[in-house]
């Protein structure tokens, strides 16, 4: 099995399962119990939340946990307009945002508020400067991810906080940093954000966990209420087995630096590739994350290549997992042609992938150009497609 997809999820690894494990059947009790046991799963909860705060290079305190990356950046917008609704009607986001912001944006623009939706170039970018334009004295809000989940493309967003500063210190940016949490150097204090959403399940933890960084001095109303865990923000019993394989998976990520060059060389072995094989069109910029490529497969529609490769074990995606068979709003907010958002790909890596997993998957990739661009297209008779 080549497993191309790890932008969508990635493969537990044997800590975070361990502590999984160990959380449910051995130091099972109630973090919120007066027991031992419940002593116990407290301590599991405080060592996670020390652990991803210390990747964030925050305080413990700052870090809540929720469900994962969309609760998190519900939790986040929702409760920023609501902090800052005297501070301006105007939020700035981009089109190219994961669907967990853009529908919350549909909502917050039902409820009143302005929001500008700034569109990528055809590479997938934000320009510093179109960022700063966008930011004006009444902007309330911004919310822009720091790597784009179809792309890798790298937003700008301490220009976003620099033009908040200028334009509306109270103003708050949250960065849903989902993609490029223990992938890039990340310290929010340093971003200028107020608010960042992390999730497990992008660094080989548990799915169905993730959080918020919320800023010292910051403070947002919560959506849900209940028993005053987590300070009141995100109440409920916590899922303490996997927080626990949160924790874990934080603590298990490698050296960055190293990770980084590593990546690196397999995105260049990948798009190298690419370009040798007949009507491939490479769409992720040079500059962005190394972990994904977006690419266009000639004439051969995305999911009839999918099923082609997954035949042959191979696994990869035809863009964000949460827009399942909808064309791509990503590549289509950045004007390609439709046939090229029609056969999108996106290829994403993690320390699992080796450089053989990449050569033999564009060997099945070249195999599957000259194979399913060759079979007649529906209503087109016996009539041949080439690329």
């Amino acid at each position: 099995m080549i497993y191309l997809d790890n932008s969508a999820t990635t493969r537990v690894c044997p800590e975070a399962a361990a502590a999984v494990l160990d959380a449910m059947t051995t130091q099972f009790g109630n973090p919120s119990s007066l027991h031992t046991l419940g002593f116990a799963a407290a301590q599991l909860l405080a060592g996670a939340r020390r652990a991803v705060a210390r990747a964030l290079g925050a305080p413990p305190e700052t870090v809540t946990f929720t469900s994962g990356g969309t609760e998190a950046n519900n939790l986040a917008l929702f409760g920023a307009a609501a902090a800052r609704r005297k501070e301006g009607r105007r939020i700035v986001t981009s089109m190219a945002e994961h669907p967990s912001v853009l529908r919350v944006m549909d909502e917050l623009e039902r409820e009143g508020w302005e929001v500008a939706r700034l569109r990528p170039d055809r590479q997938g970018r934000l320009s510093p400067e179109q960022v700063e334009e966008a930011v004006t004295p009444d902007t309330a809000l911004v919310s822009l991810m720091l790597v784009n989940n179809e792309t890798g493309a790298v937003f700008p967003v301490e220009a976003a906080a620099r033009a908040l500063r200028r334009q509306n210190p109270r103003g708050l940016l949250h960065v849903d940093a989902v993609q490029a949490f223990g992938k890039l150097p990340l310290r929010p204090a340093a971003l200028g954000a107020h608010l960042v959403t992390v999730s497990a399940h992008k660094i080989h933890g548990p799915k169905g966990v993730g959080a918020l960084y919320c800023a010292p001095g910051v403070r947002i109303p919560p959506r849900t209420f209940g028993g005053g865990q987590e300070r009141g923000l995100r109440p409920g019993t916590e899922g303490v087995p996997l927080i626990a394989g949160f924790g874990a998976a934080v603590q298990a990520l490698p050296d960055l630096p190293a990770a980084l060059e590593r990546q690196r060389a397999l995105n260049r072995l990948c798009r190298e590739g690419l370009r040798e094989l007949p009507g491939v069109t490479v769409h992720s910029p040079e500059d962005g994350l190394p972990y994904l490529l977006n690419f266009s497969a000639g004439d051969v529609r995305a999911e009839t290549m999918l099923h082609f490769l997954a035949a042959r074990e191979i696994y990869l995606s035809s863009g964000s997992a949460c827009s399942r068979a909808q064309p791509s709003h990503v590549l289509t907010a950045m004007g390609l042609p439709a046939n090229e958002v029609q056969s999108a790909l996106r290829v994403s890596f993690s320390r699992e992938t080796t450089e053989e997993d990449v050569r033999r998957f564009l060997e099945a990739l070249g195999e599957g150009l000259q194979t399913l661009a060759r079979r007649p297209a529906r209503g087109a008779g016996m009539r041949r497609r080439s690329i």
